[in-house]
């Protein structure tokens, strides 16, 4: 998760440099040019540089710490003192022909943008790109990507478009056109708890009627992760699907505070799920089966255990306040654009201005 380590590095105002491969180092000293040959090469000379593997590589030494992403040739490095930071990369530029490109800037198709308030990443150019393609450059832009009556499964009809779901696609399309100086603000804070949203909707495919869950998670005010998609069998009642929406969102969070003990940042507190269905969050701590819940299976019951442990609190939060329901349904306009805000979306700060 590049938010993860981003939100991390900003809070504790760590140097974030990114570095190239020259590709003339790639053809001059492999014997082939596959990616994974390359991978392995670089891979074993952090090895001996002292850096452990894991989603990220990471390496610590008493109070210093680093990590380094890699993607084919682009590299970023983040270490917690410039003096580890000369350090690493001159032990990188004696091994490999690298170009030095200084404070991270584009990686991944993503623009960030440093300032005293934090980071701002934007896709801008590649929200340009895909309406240049779809020959909508020129649209007219509208506030929210679906209205408030749309049942349609856009996702299931990609090889069989129809009128309404090319309509559908074009909204969506408009919706970019008016977003495009949007982007994630990660702003400056501690890093010190997770914080989850989840929630679900009952038999709303019309097609299948499966139910689809959503979930964000959020790392202090920063947001992390998200997600939105049908569940993978048809439910009974609202009561198992609104309980099977909190499992992903469980072990998905797991993941992360596992992530953030490799990243040797561990999480004191407990993970706070926010829902809004009084009976799925009494039924994470309420070991009572009845007619309702009978048939949901075992692994549903995860997200008790967790519960159970200590590890997670889950509480129940009104839909006005419910921004999981921003991923898996129309909604009004001034509700879209508040819960849009409250997901770390908003227009570059007057700092960023002419540097896209």
């Amino acid at each position: 998760m590049i938010q993860t380590i981003l939100s991390i590095t900003t809070s504790r105002s760590w140097p974030i440099h990114q570095l190239n491969v020259k590709n003339e180092f790639l053809h001059r000293h492999l014997m082939e040019t596959a990616t994974r040959v390359w991978y392995q090469q670089f891979a074993s000379f952090l090895r001996q540089l002292g850096f452990i593997a894991s989603t990220f590589d990471t390496y610590k030494e008493g109070p210093s710490i680093a990590y380094l992403l890699l993607y084919v040739d682009d590299i970023v490095l983040i270490t917690s003192s410039l003096t580890l930071l000369q350090h690493i990369m001159g032990h990188l530029h004696s091994e490999f022909a690298m170009m030095d490109l200084g404070d991270l800037h584009h990686f991944l198709g993503i623009f960030i943008i440093h300032s005293t308030q934090g980071l701002f990443l934007s896709q801008r150019q590649s929200a340009l790109d895909l309406l240049k393609r779809a020959g909508m450059a020129e649209c007219h832009s509208i506030a929210t990507p679906v209205d408030t009556h749309a049942k349609l499964s856009v996702c299931l009809f990609m090889h069989d478009l129809c009128e309404p779901r090319m309509a559908l696609i074009k909204r969506i399309l408009c919706y970019v056109k008016g977003t495009l100086s949007s982007g994630l603000h990660i702003i400056i804070g501690p890093v010190q708890s997770l914080t989850a949203y989840s929630d679900a909707n009952w038999a709303c495919c019309p097609n299948s009627r499966r139910s689809i869950s959503s979930f964000s998670i959020y790392l202090s005010d920063n947001l992390l992760s998200w997600s939105s998609k049908c569940q993978s069998t048809v439910s009974h009642s609202n009561a198992e699907v609104e309980y099977r929406a909190v499992a992903p969102a469980a072990a998905y969070y797991c993941w992360l505070r596992q992530l953030h003990q490799e990243l040797h940042v561990p999480l004191a507190s407990a993970t706070v799920v926010y829902y809004d269905n009084v009976s799925a969050v009494y039924m994470t701590t309420n070991p009572v089966h009845h007619w309702c819940t009978k048939h949901i299976e075992i692994d549903i019951h995860f997200a008790r255990e967790k519960v159970a442990l200590g590890e997670v609190w889950v509480l129940h939060v009104p839909s006005s306040h419910q921004f999981a329901d921003i991923m898996m349904k129309g909604l009004p306009t001034p509700l879209f654009t508040e819960f849009r805000s409250n997901m770390c979306v908003c227009d570059p700060p007057t700092w960023t201005a002419g540097k896209y």
